[in-house]
């Protein structure tokens, strides 16, 4: 027998091969599934099942795909419906791969379909469970994302309850947990940085498996400082339940060099977006007006669909050479599949034709300290649990999260000048490529965002919660 987990840090999503006999099993793969194949054709052997934990939210699933190229079923929880053919397994129900068996527990919570897969070895012995997003290492998957008109997110988080406490807390404590995704999702608050674990460690760690915790408390806690999901989940659920198009044809579609010129002419012709997939400390130094920069070495697809209303939305795309098929491959990990090509080239290419080039500005967080005393304005564009755990302490300082920036952009003032920082630098350079885009030209990017900003004189502060006495 054979378990591997597959992790793609970039959606923090982690897919399972399970091979025994010459059978093999996928758990939750991804839409670009050529490595599963690959990965049979070593071991010499077949693709039989493809289980789904549920339908998933965060990205494009594979299971389309890779049933039509191998044969494979399609497996279900027992309330999942599809447009497509595959099992709506029942509770308790027992697939036979090689020498091991793969069991059905049903673990509704997450979502009302959600189930986690139990694998008894060859001895018969209950050997690992995979979870999908019902149980994470240091948290459970949130339960406001399947909200039906007569369940509400508490009804949800009782039946996660129910389903921790009676299908997945009665195992043996020594059973590995394989969950589906890890630090970095959105699918949960407070996921840890390990990919696997034991349940004997999670009922010692994991806040939502205390012994001692009611369910009403469970309730209050799992629910408790949820943030808005981003808005290109229930997209990738529909897609997930209708059916897609075939990776090949993407990439096919969208792997493909043009000059400045048709680069040019498609931007006016359909309106197309440009995202310029450049480090941001490269990008800064020039890049196509109204690009966006969303560096692919980063968490590129998230944002992609976090920011990105229209899921059908034209895109062009710069790169460094050989990042192509990434990009492509990347963006179809979410579901923004029409992506008509990549400047030749790059921008070299677009500076040599004597096309305009802009620029932004970004300084040291040193520069920002010898600065922070003078009547400038901050935006911290972090997420709220991370402004909330330290930020800088400066006069005017404002924080306005990147993934809140189109919403809420009217708020700022053309005629004033920001600085801007993240964490890192990642998110600044994405927020500050968007207001340049909108006509803001009086920003400034901080360099290494808060990581470096903390280790310069600039105080800092925590947010502290008034006292309920």
């Amino acid at each position: 027998m054979k378990i591997e987990q597959i992790y793609t840090g970039c959606l923090a999503e982690a897919a399972y091969y399970i091979e025994s006999d010459g059978e093999i099993a996928i758990i939750d793969p991804l839409r670009d599934f050529e490595p599963y194949l690959q990965m049979a054709d070593k071991a010499n052997g077949k693709i039989k099942y493809i289980f789904e934990t549920h339908f998933h939210a965060d990205f494009v699933s594979g299971h389309l795909s890779l049933a039509e190229k191998t044969g494979a079923d399609i497996i279900f929880g027992p309330t999942a419906n599809t447009s497509f053919p595959s099992i709506k397994a029942k509770d308790n129900q027992v697939f036979n791969l090689g020498l091991i068996k793969i069991k059905v527990l049903h673990t509704p919570g997450h979502t009302q379909e959600s189930v986690s897969y139990l694998l008894i070895d060859e001895a018969g012995k209950e050997t690992a469970l995979f979870t999908g997003d019902t149980l994470f290492i240091g948290d459970v998957g949130r339960p406001d994302l399947a909200v039906k008109s007569n369940l509400s997110q508490e009804d949800l988080a009782g039946m996660l309850f129910d389903s921790l406490r009676n299908k997945i807390m009665t195992l043996p404590d020594d059973i590995i947990i394989y969950p589906g995704h890890g630090a970095g999702s959105s699918c949960g608050k407070n996921m840890s940085k390990e990919t696997y674990s034991t349940l004997r460690l999670q009922k010692e760690l994991n806040y939502a498996l205390r012994a001692d915790m009611s369910k009403q408390e469970f309730v209050q806690e799992v629910t408790n400082g949820l943030e808005e999901p981003p808005q290109y989940f229930p997209k990738n659920v529909e897609l997930n339940k209708l059916g897609y198009e075939s990776i090949e044809s993407i990439l096919k579609n969208g792997v493909i060099g043009l000059s400045v010129s048709e680069f040019s002419e498609i931007k006016s012709e359909l309106n197309a977006l440009i995202i310029d997939t450049r480090d941001p400390q490269v990008f800064k130094n020039g890049f196509i007006p109204g690009s966006i920069n969303i560096g692919i070495n980063g968490s590129f697809a998230p944002w992609i669909g976090s920011l990105i209303k229209n899921i059908k939305q034209p895109i062009l795309f710069v790169a460094e050479e050989g990042y192509e098929k990434e990009v492509v491959t990347r963006l179809s990990r979410v579901g923004y599949d029409n992506t008509l090509g990549y400047l030749e080239g790059g921008i070299n290419s677009w500076s040599l034709d004597n096309r305009k080039i802009e620029t932004i500005q970004s300084i040291s967080a040193q520069e920002l300290a010898n600065k922070i005393r003078e009547d400038i304005y901050v935006l911290d564009v972090r997420k709220k649990g991370e402004y909330e755990s330290e930020h800088i302490d400066a006069l005017n300082l404002e924080h306005f999260p990147l993934d809140t920036l189109y919403q809420n952009i009217n708020d700022l003032d053309k005629n004033s000048q920001y600085y801007i920082h993240c964490a890192s630098g990642y998110r600044s350079m994405i927020f500050s490529s968007i207001l340049k885009s909108n006509g803001f030209n009086n920003i400034i990017e901080v360099a290494g965002g808060f990581k470096a900003i903390s280790k310069t004189s600039i105080p800092t502060t925590a947010f502290i919660c008034p006292s309920t006495l």
